[in-house]
């Protein structure tokens, strides 16, 4: 199709039929490239990311693990020489240097020059607690309630260990380098003012060394949370590595915050901490965090909150430190790494990326797995609401609402209500509330409405199938009443499952992992997992079993029993390729708005691109139309665009008016959005880059791009500035090149920093110059609907092209791939034959940032001005 100067947002017609090609097949994987020198083995996996393990037995790990799946990378080029006593493995982004013989991998004997900026890292094991070093609490092994904690100051590293508040609360570290077996001082840091139990007192921790029970913290009150002190005891220790750990037990009274623990002689002062770094107790890096991660946004005391850091900062470098994950077998289980008696042990990965941060979330998607790509469906719309629907009120009420206003609807989320005899604990239909539960979900199977259910993670001791899940486990876990399980016992896992099946065979698509106080705080003993990311694997696993697109919907990278913020020692890494994060219950308030706005791009420096908000929030009943409106906008230009409240309201008749409308219109755009969304996820699940990407990732050099994070880029070429304050402006810095606005043709030209105002009837969202965004041309009611009418939105100024995936929406299957290519100095658009079967579809040409045309012509035939004006 040939366009000669063709106007602002001007409607061409034509109709493509595509024609199959066949597809290449992926090329065989090389050998990866290892180097050995003593007891350190190095693993040049690309020439950004080095694996760095050091075992003192020489046993070396080659398997899997829960956070490494793949480590089959085509060998790069690099080379390796011994020089001065150092061994140096030269890349082209990067040089190691580790000096020969010296042990575990530490910050004097191991260092990592980044060529393209000249940076010079010195990589440090959290996971690695060396004799007389101050180890911080956060980065050992946390057991039963024992959580990480950020709110009180005066501490060192990240943060500190809270939740002793019940027995079984734990700290365990593996303490490396003991020179000799003998009796060595074991002290703590910790504060201990007005705690759980009411009172200003002395308390006390039980230690134990090696398996044995060892002896008990007498800990004295401190002045403050803030303050802190230190208590020792003496302990016996063999030479080597050795493993303490600082516990609860049933005669201790708790309610201490443990800040950092050391090993040392007994005449040596408690050694200072080591600041220059950012840890965690999954890795470490400069303090220059972009972005992070959060277990949860449930019910914060104000926002922001506190996030984990993730792989990105802004010194382009990240050591992921996967000494303590679990081995992954074949058939999904876990197994407990082998142990290496008092030899030490290290396993790691260097991300040496430099300003080339997609270069490195691209490296994680390659070892860790591919962004889940969920069912096309999944980038619709979703609605759920805490409110008792029964089966009548979704057929005779709620969706024929959704279809007389023609509002698209592709997810219904049923809470926790279906659920008896226990309405949180329960695991059968309400028959009050559905009497026919197989003829409900054949009625929303008909009209295409994939369903979700709310889960607990407990049983009530009543409910009928209690006895069943019970004997299957071999014994349930109690708890408060109920019971729980352990979902790393492969038998509790099976109970756990047992009771999905049949409400799958009945036709749920999936389950909303939920947690509340009391009902809910089933686990996964391992210490090789976290809880949510071993259960949220098994549920993927699960989904994938039945041949659908396996994902879990759920919270991510800790545990309930933590805590609503808590992370793990296995970080977040593997919920990127299994999980749709669900972010919590969250308050109704422009703050919280503002906050989700850049909440999930800052995830992205995590690799987590799956994020799901309560869209309008969970508290609150009605909300104020402006706030309402914005709201509603944003979860247009999610990930995920779910509606949910208690029982309050967030459907667009709920709000008779300019907010209704807006909420509507920006409803049908998130719909007519599916085919370009759908692309931007398979182009996640292929290269790790997120949806919704931070700035700093395609203008690392431009310094505005790290201070607007509110703002982000929905794809390469849509740049989306939310509001999120009332009044209708935002700030909003334009990267460099020519953007136009959506809605209106306004032309900007970058980079600079403006004021953009809108009414309730848009938001500002821009296309640069040369962009191509592809969206269902006509109204469906969901995305199931055939895709045989596309708009493409081609903003002129610039060359552009845009390839849009197809294929079933779900499971695995057939796929194809449509090239759209933009020449602007021919003002040409060119539709390729498609790379597998499409589906012949009429294209509509919306064409901005140009002026009118005076001829058009399709596959060089010119069409009569009747026909495109």
């Amino acid at each position: 199709m040939s366009l000669k100067t063709i106007p602002l947002m001007t409607a061409i017609l034509l109709t493509l039929a595509g024609t199959a090609a066949a597809q290449d097949a992926p090329a065989p994987l090389a050998d990866q490239a290892v180097v050995q020198d003593g007891h350190a083995r190095f693993e040049v996996l690309t020439p950004t990311l080095i694996r760095l393990e050091y075992a003192g037995d020489d046993h070396f790990q080659d398997q899997a693990t829960f956070t490494a799946v793949d480590r089959s990378f085509p060998a790069p080029s690099y080379t390796t020489t011994v020089s001065g006593g150092y061994r140096e493995i030269r890349t082209a982004n990067l040089t190691l240097r580790y000096r020969q013989g010296s042990g575990p991998f530490t910050r004097d004997n191991t260092s990592v020059q980044l060529t393209t900026t000249n940076v010079t890292a010195a990589p440090l094991f959290p996971s690695s607690c060396v004799f007389g070093t101050a180890c911080e609490a956060e980065n050992g092994v946390p057991g039963g309630s024992a959580a990480t904690a950020y709110d009180h100051a005066g501490r060192t590293g990240s943060g500190f260990l809270a939740g002793y508040t019940s027995v079984g609360a734990s700290l365990t570290q593996d303490v490396s380098a003991v020179p000799s077996a003998g009796q060595y001082q074991l002290t703590v840091r910790y504060a201990n003012a007005q705690g759980g139990d009411g009172q200003t007192t002395t308390r006390t921790l039980s230690t134990i060394v090696n398996g044995a029970p060892g002896p008990r913290f007498t800990l004295p009150a401190t002045s403050s949370w803030d303050t802190w002190a230190t208590a020792s005891v003496t302990v016996p220790l063999n030479a080597g590595t050795n493993t303490v750990r600082v516990e609860r037990k049933s005669g201790d009274s708790g309610n201490v915050n443990l800040d950092s623990l050391a090993v040392t002689t007994a005449a040596a002062g408690y050694p200072a901490a080591d600041s220059s770094l950012l840890t965690t107790a999954y890795g470490a890096g400069p303090k220059s965090v972009l972005g992070g991660w959060d277990r949860s946004l449930d019910n914060p005391e104000a926002v922001p909150t506190p996030e984990h850091p993730g792989l990105l900062d802004r010194d382009g470098w990240y050591l992921l430190d996967d000494t303590r994950s679990a081995v992954l077998n074949a058939d999904r289980t876990v197994t407990d790494r082998p142990s290496h008696g008092a030899q030490p042990y290290q396993d790691g990965y260097f991300f040496g990326y430099g300003k080339d941060f997609k270069r490195g979330l691209a490296d994680l998607n390659a070892l860790t797995g591919g962004t889940a790509l969920l069912p096309r469906s999944a980038y619709g719309v979703w609605f759920s609401r805490y409110f008792a629907y029964s089966d009548n009120d979704y057929r005779t009420a709620l969706l024929p609402k959704f279809r007389s206003t023609f509002t698209p609807i592709d997810w219904l989320v049923v809470d926790t209500d279906w659920k008896s005899p226990s309405q949180w604990n329960g695991w059968n239909w309400n028959g009050a509330l559905f009497p026919d539960p197989q003829g409900f979900l054949n009625w929303t199977k008909q009209q295409n409405l994939s369903v979700s259910l709310n889960v607990h993670t407990s049983i009530a001791g009543n409910d009928p199938k209690f006895a069943t899940a019970n004997a299957t486990a071999g014994g349930l876990i109690p708890d408060g009443g109920n019971y729980v399980w352990d979902w790393s016992n492969p038998a509790h896992l099976r109970s756990y499952f047992d009771l999905h099946r049949p409400f799958d065979a009945q036709g749920v698509r999936t389950w909303w992992l939920d947690y509340c106080t009391g009902c809910g705080r089933s686990t996964a003993s391992d210490p090789g997992v976290a809880p949510d990311n071993f259960i949220n694997q098994a549920y993927a696993d699960h989904a994938a079993a039945q041949g659908l697109r396996g994902f879990s919907f759920g919270r991510i990278g800790g545990a309930e029993q933590g805590g609503i913020h808590s992370s793990y020692p296995l970080g977040p890494w593997s919920e990127r390729r299994n999980t749709l994060q669900f972010t919590g219950d969250t308050p109704m308030s422009w703050d919280m708005l503002a906050y989700e706005a850049h909440f999930t791009p800052d995830e992205a420096a995590a690799g987590l691109g799956n994020v799901s908000h309560d869209i309008g929030s969970f508290h609150g009943g009605h909300l104020p139309d402006e706030l309402y409106a914005r709201w509603l906008q944003l979860g247009t230009f999610q990930p995920v665009d779910r509606l949910h409240s208690d029982h309050g309201d967030r459907l667009p008749w709920d709000y008779p008016g300019a907010a209704g409308d807006s909420a509507e219109k920006f409803l049908r755009l998130r719909e007519s959005l599916v085919p370009y969304t759908y692309t931007l996820a398979k182009q996640a699940n292929a290269t790790g880059v997120p949806i919704t990407q931070p700035l700093y990732l395609d203008y690392p050099d431009q310094d505005a791009a790290y201070t607007h994070p509110q703002e982000y880029l929905y794809g390469d070429n849509v740049l989306v500035a939310p509001i999120t304050s009332a009044g209708g402006s935002v700030p909003a810095w334009i990267p460099p090149g020519t953007w136009t606005d959506y809605f209106t043709g306004t032309v900007y030209t970058g980079p600079a920093t403006v004021t953009i105002t809108k009414p309730l009837s848009e938001m500002p969202v821009l296309v640069k110059a040369g962009g191509i965004v592809p969206l269902r041309t006509n109204y469906v009611d969901n995305a199931a609907a055939p895709l045989d009418q596309l708009t493409l939105n081609v903003t002129a100024g610039a060359d552009g092209t845009f390839s849009l995936y197809e294929d079933s929406g779900e499971g695995a299957g057939a796929a194809s791939t449509t090239r759209f290519g933009w020449q602007d100095s021919a003002k040409t658009l060119t539709v390729d034959p498609a790379s597998g079967t499409a589906p012949a579809r009429a294209y509509t040409l919306r064409l901005a940032n140009s002026a009118a045309p005076t001829a058009v012509s399709v596959d060089g035939q010119r069409l009569p001005e009747t026909a495109w004006s």
